[in-house]
């Protein structure tokens, strides 16, 4: 049973690991924790992820962009294992200080270009092939304003509900409660927004939906910690028609198959297995 009557000391000190799946890679202090260079391919994109939610975001993109006919968005993949603690080699933590996945290069100019975050990363991908992001005006607004509710809502998914509910070393009521009321909060303000328009900023995908997809589609189809019947996720049917939708595109299928156990690099992307 957890110690409900913990105190907080006067000053936190990091005394042992917090338990959980995730604890052996989880730290109070940033900076690399070994040497370790980056594998450089061919192409003008090196991307450094793994097919996490956050990581899919950016190989969707990738592949949507090579759909339209960009050849300058032609990319490398390379797996980048979390649970081994890849992200906090020297190479990658020069690429992302924040030691966190996706990470990527872009080698399509004169001067090489780091970029971190899955939103930055998004968006200048989209500004750069001038695709999925509106150049001015409310519609690109509006687009953005979906893409920054993704970026501030998905923690609470994730390391939230996500965390308490399937990856804790015991399970708390306190916390799966508040966080499940919070994630399905959100699935409704997904629900009503898709109630009036096909996609999350209007009438035309954008990057909101691709980033929000691997998150909250994943979540309404049944791939998330097994969490479906805890929330009910039925109930949000405006959300399951969208995320069929996305699902469908081919591009988006190939990008949700990059780098998904964490080895292999971009060639084996057309005929890797499925996430199911």
């Amino acid at each position: 049973m957890p110690d409900t009557d913990y105190t907080p000391p006067k000053v936190w000190t990091w005394d042992q690991e917090s338990g959980g799946r995730f604890a052996s890679i989880n730290r109070p202090i940033a900076g690399p924790t070994h040497d370790k260079d980056l594998p450089i391919g061919n192409h003008p994109m090196q991307l450094y992820s793994l097919g996490t939610p956050n990581g899919v975001k950016v190989t969707i993109m990738l592949e949507e962009l090579l759909a339209k006919g960009h050849a300058g968005a032609e990319y490398d993949a390379w797996p980048i294992n979390i649970g081994e603690g890849d992200q906090f080699g020297s190479g990658f933590v020069a690429i992302n200080p924040n030691s966190k996945i996706p990470a990527l290069m872009d080698h399509g100019g004169d001067t090489p270009v780091r970029v971190f975050e899955s939103g930055s990363i998004l968006m200048h991908l989209a500004e750069k092939f001038g695709e999925f992001l509106p150049a001015s005006g409310a519609e690109r607004t509006e687009v953005l304003n979906w893409l920054f509710w993704q970026m501030g809502s998905a923690p609470y998914l994730g390391g939230g509900f996500g965390h308490f509910y399937a990856y804790a070393p015991e399970k708390m009521e306190y916390p799966i409660n508040r966080f499940a009321m919070e994630v399905k909060r959100q699935l409704d303000v997904l629900d009503c927004n898709l109630a009036e328009r096909p996609y999350l900023a209007g009438d035309t995908y954008s990057i909101a939906d691709i980033a929000t997809y691997p998150w909250y589609g994943r979540l309404v189809e049944g791939g998330a910690y097994d969490s479906e019947e805890f929330l009910s996720v039925h109930e949000y049917t405006n959300v399951i028609r969208w995320a069929a939708d996305v699902r469908a595109r081919p591009a988006v299928a190939r990008g949700r198959r990059v780098n998904l156990r964490g080895e292999g690099n971009i060639e084996e992307r057309h005929d890797a297995i499925d996430l199911d």
